[in-house]
């Protein structure tokens, strides 16, 4: 199939805190605000590419500037100690094992696993657990291919930063394409596997294909995903790189085999949409069938305003690219500078999906992707005379809690479901004697399903759910 381009390649080249002198527009910098990046670079992870320097930031609007914000580390993203224990170690020149130890210290401080990701979700075979798998939800597996465990571009509130900080004992990948296959022939209850990261479009279509091409043979697997932010920070992937048309001759076989192929796109701001190449991506990918969805976290400092979140899914809707979450910031890494207050991310929301028609309405949020599941601030409602949050399960680890209404007591200043406490409620539906989360029913359903599939030779695989 013929696809049309129409922009110059460009070669790639990335930058963070060893190179960034090398980059024009950061010599340009004031010497405390290159300091200041440097310092909290050697914390969490930095780097920006060419594309995103020359085409995404204003730099006449340094510090301000929302794709800025969005790539750079700011100062205020550690505590002002940890900050000024980082730079004074950095000025007396300390040697690298001391500076090693203070960076690991505060690293293990930021909670950089939200959520239990690397005790509660990970499955098993033939009772080995799987690193680098993901089963929280019945329908749903995800997968971390070993290659694709860094990024085009690093977002500074990264809820994934722990990927990228060179600490093996942080990371979460799997390079098994086998084993990804045996638990999914094994599990027919997964009608979903969702590629994350880092970002796989950072890998070589090679590669992806050797992941994606077993799972087409499997009857019971009806959609394949793939969640990225290359439309983002580096649409040349889709476009003019080396193995661009191989990228989209693989979707196109996806798409043939008769499964769904979503992109799932990490779209920010509405910036982010407006280059040319990155237009011309989402037209190439379109053409095989797939479809594009787009999702974000509201991030203080980068789009938490409505009129920011109206105006890009608009652009989105333009471009046939379907709304579908907006997130809260995840209680991990850098949260205190970017977190917005649950009623605000709510009111955030509300006045943004106002502005836009039913086929922008599409999408979900402010939902705050925690333990127990995908949980949505649903309203601010008054009860019998009491201010309550209205919360609802688009997700549960129990499939039980899906779509179930609960209440919270009304805090201005939660951010995140940790925060909150029960309404006309001791504790939350959710809880059991203090042991949260035990979906018995999903385990049972997927023990049986799993016993039911199972041929002559075929190893036992079952999911371990863990609390």
């Amino acid at each position: 199939m013929t696809r049309p381009y129409s922009t110059e390649p460009i070669r790639y080249r990335a930058y963070n805190n060893k190179n960034i002198d090398a980059l024009p527009q950061f010599r340009n910098l004031g010497p405390e605000q290159r300091r200041a990046i440097q310092a909290v670079s050697h914390v969490l992870p930095f780097r920006v590419n060419n594309y995103v320097a020359d085409n995404l930031i204003d730099w006449d609007d340094i510090p301000c500037d929302p794709m800025f914000q969005l790539t750079f580390p700011q100062e205020g993203m550690l505590s002002a100690d940890d900050f000024e224990r980082i730079r004074d170690l950095l000025d007396r020149d300390a040697p690298q094992d001391r500076v090693k130890e203070v960076v690991d210290d505060i690293r293990r401080r930021l909670n950089p696993h939200p959520a239990g990701q690397m005790e509660l979700n990970v499955p098993s075979i033939d009772g080995v657990r799987q690193t680098g798998m993901q089963h929280k939800y019945r329908e749903t597996m995800l997968f971390f291919p070993s290659q694709g465990q860094t990024c085009h571009a690093y977002c500074t509130y990264c809820f994934r930063w722990a990927q990228f900080v060179g600490m093996d004992d942080l990371k979460f990948a799997n390079s098994e394409a086998a084993s990804l296959e045996r638990y999914v022939r094994s599990h027919p209850e997964v009608r979903d596997v969702l590629f994350t990261g880092g970002d796989p479009m950072i890998m070589r279509t090679g590669v992806l294909e050797s992941y994606i091409r077993p799972l087409l043979e499997i009857d019971s697997l009806h959609t394949i995903r793939i969640g990225t932010k290359a439309l983002a920070w580096w649409p040349y992937r889709f476009v003019t790189d080396t193995d661009a048309d191989a990228l989209l001759r693989l979707f196109d076989d996806v798409v043939d085999s008769g499964k769904h192929l979503a992109v799932m796109s990490h779209y920010s701001h509405p910036r982010e949409l407006a280059p040319e190449i990155a237009r011309t991506a989402v037209r190439r990918i379109q053409t095989t069938g797939a479809t594009i969805r787009s999702q974000a976290p509201l991030i203080r400092q980068v789009n938490d305003r409505p009129d920011t979140w109206a105006a890009m899914w608009q652009k989105q809707v333009d471009l046939g690219i379907i709304p579908y979450y907006m997130f809260v910031e995840r209680d991990t890494g850098p949260r205190q500078y970017f977190d917005v207050p649950l009623h605000r991310a709510y009111d955030v929301f509300t006045r943004a999906v106002r502005q836009v028609s039913g086929l922008g309405r599409t999408v979900r949020g402010p939902s705050m992707s925690c333990t127990p599941g995908k949980v949505v601030v649903d309203g601010i409602v008054d009860i019998d005379g009491e201010r309550v949050f209205a919360l609802k399960f688009l997700q549960g680890r129990d499939p039980d809690w899906v779509n179930r209404l609960f209440f919270a007591k009304y805090d201005e200043d939660a951010s995140w479901i940790d925060d909150l406490e029960p309404a006309f409620a001791d504790r939350f539906f959710f809880e059991d004697d203090g042991r949260p989360f035990q979906p018995a029913r999903w385990r049972h359903f997927a023990v049986y399903a799993g016993a039911k599939s199972r041929g002559k030779g075929t190893p036992e695989i079952s999911r371990q759910n863990r609390s």
